[in-house]
């Protein structure tokens, strides 16, 4: 259930169940759909970031990930086939207020 005045913590619960409803999906693989589900729950859409799912030669990447802002905290979740199992997490912000590292994709949809 999602929590809107909750923490981080209290809110991996229901980040990690769309995670997972998703990784069943054969939309595992695209960034937009974990977004869409995201927000669908509750989750503000300007918080997201999601990395992309095409390497730059056009190549499917092997893992996306894609995290909200939280409380001061990230909910990150990370994907693909590089990736074992779907994994749904809590970590710090990073010093320049984000969440993931390196390039990410415009949310503009």
């Amino acid at each position: 259930m999602f929590v809107p005045e909750g923490s981080a913590a209290q809110n991996l619960p229901i980040f990690a169940a769309v995670v997972n409803q998703i990784a069943a999906t054969d939309a595992r693989f695209q960034g937009r759909a974990y977004i869409d589900a995201l927000v669908a729950v509750g989750f503000p859409k300007s918080e997201m970031e999601v990395t992309n799912d095409l390497t730059t030669v056009g190549n499917p990447a092997d893992s996306i990930q894609f995290s909200v802002r939280w409380a001061g905290e990230c909910l990150v979740g990370q994907v693909g086939p590089s990736t074992p199992a779907p994994t749904a997490v809590v970590l710090p912000l990073l010093p320049g207020g984000t969440c993931l590292v390196g390039q990410t994709r415009l949310i503009d949809w």
